[in-house]
């Protein structure tokens, strides 16, 4: 009987050793988290606080823990003299902004004062075009300003990015002129920027195009849309839509496994809504709390 009880006993104590050796070490395995990357936002979501104070409205986004931004100087500072305020706060500026006439008309220009900030990434928010009329003529004439302004960016070490807003998911053939757009664009020059948010609301699946385009998706803009919100092709709903992280229509953790895998390093934060420094808390919050 000895013989037996004392095989039980080493079986007891082989299962038992893994959680005694973790409660030994003070803490058990941590649970890896979905949201791998610096945390970011993007400037437009304090665009009623910067009039009130630049340096003051840096300080607020700094002590939110947030360590890169998504915009460019403001007021009567020069990009290095901004790149300066927010590096004296901890705060990167990987990508930054132009309007699609400054790509037209002076893309170098673009690229210098991506420079003057530290930024990486230059993108792109509007295609000029009739409201809720996006057409191929427009989609066409943005693949040649694109690849243009994209050659000019690339040949200062700097990546353009388009910002999907959402009305491209005109139908076009078997897909949409958001298809349309990714495939005539050259690879080298024009890489894009997903707003999950304008994505969906466009009728586009956020998951399925990270995964179909890949490493042509480079930059995100985390934001949620309120459930039961009305859809158009417009690319544009009321601030009162943009809701906390997790409370709305999008799957945010199935979004941000499939910007895992394809390796996107820069992800903003963009809260439209009236009430950013209410809501910007609780977005950060829920994306620290999601795990795999």
């Amino acid at each position: 009987m000895s013989k037996y009880l004392s095989i039980l006993l080493v079986l007891v104590i082989a299962c038992q050793s893994p959680q005694k050796k973790e409660a030994e070490g003070g803490q058990a395995a941590e649970a890896e988290p979905l949201f791998k990357v610096p945390l970011g936002v993007q400037a437009y979501t304090f665009r009623n606080s910067f009039p009130n104070g630049i340096e003051a409205t840096l300080d607020s986004i700094a002590d939110l823990g947030i360590v890169e931004l998504e915009g460019g100087p403001l007021g009567d500072y020069s990009p290095e003299e901004f790149r300066k305020l927010c590096e004296d706060r901890g705060i990167t500026i990987p990508s930054t902004g132009a309007v699609y006439k400054e790509l037209v008309e002076d893309p170098q220009a673009v690229a210098d004062k991506a420079k003057g900030l530290g930024a990486s990434y230059v993108m792109c928010a509007w295609i000029p075009h009739d409201r809720g009329a996006f057409n191929l003529e427009n989609a066409r004439a943005a693949v040649e300003v694109f690849n243009n302004a994209g050659k000019v960016l690339k040949d200062n070490g700097i990546t353009f990015t388009y910002h999907v807003h959402g009305y491209e998911f005109q139908p076009h053939e078997s897909g949409t002129l958001m298809n349309y757009l990714i495939e005539e664009t050259n690879p080298e020059y024009v890489s894009f920027e997903m707003d999950i948010l304008w994505t969906h609301f466009g009728g586009g699946d956020p998951v399925a195009l990270l995964k179909q385009y890949g490493d042509r998706w480079k930059l995100l803009h985390v934001k949620d849309l309120r459930k039961g919100t009305p859809k158009d092709l417009t690319g544009g709903t009321s601030i009162e839509n943009d809701v906390v992280l997790g409370q709305g229509e999008l799957d945010i953790p199935s979004i941000l496994k499939a910007a895992n895998e394809i390796g996107i390093k820069h992800m903003f934060i963009e809260d439209e809504s009236p009430q950013p420094m209410v809501q910007v808390p609780q977005s950060i919050a829920y994306l620290k709390s999601l795990t795999y």
